[in-house]
């Protein structure tokens, strides 16, 4: 089985900048997408990110131009760098992973195993 867990997140106030961890263990881990999805409190759980060996990253429009993904597979770790962060931001994140292809790796469905999450909270 994949096991996920994140780290990083923490208290912050608008404009700073945070790099969220997660550390990935289990076979074939490498040949799997990897994204980042967050959940605010009232709200549905929405895509971030993603990273596939075969395609270029994908990020939602909201993140865009802010947040950077970038995977080290010697380390079996993915990251998420967050400039810039703005209230709208706070929410528990969500690292993930699964055997996805195609066009839909930015669906909740696509992805097989979750993290705890980490809570990101941003402050005016």
């Amino acid at each position: 089985q994949v096991q996920l867990v994140e780290s990083g997140g923490g208290l912050v106030q608008a404009g700073d900048s945070l790099r969220l961890s997660c550390a990935a263990s289990g076979r074939t881990f490498s040949g799997y997408a990897m994204g980042w999805f967050r959940q605010a409190p009232g709200k549905e759980r929405e895509f971030v990110s993603r990273i596939m060996w075969s395609s270029s990253p994908l990020y939602a429009d909201s993140v865009k131009g802010r947040f950077t993904i970038s995977r080290d597979y010697a380390k079996n770790t993915m990251y998420l760098q967050m400039n810039s962060l703005k209230p709208e931001d706070t929410a528990v994140y969500y690292c993930a992973a699964g055997p996805c292809s195609g066009n839909g790796c930015f669906l909740t469905a696509r992805y097989d195993y979750w993290g705890q999450g980490t809570q990101v909270t941003v402050s005016s």
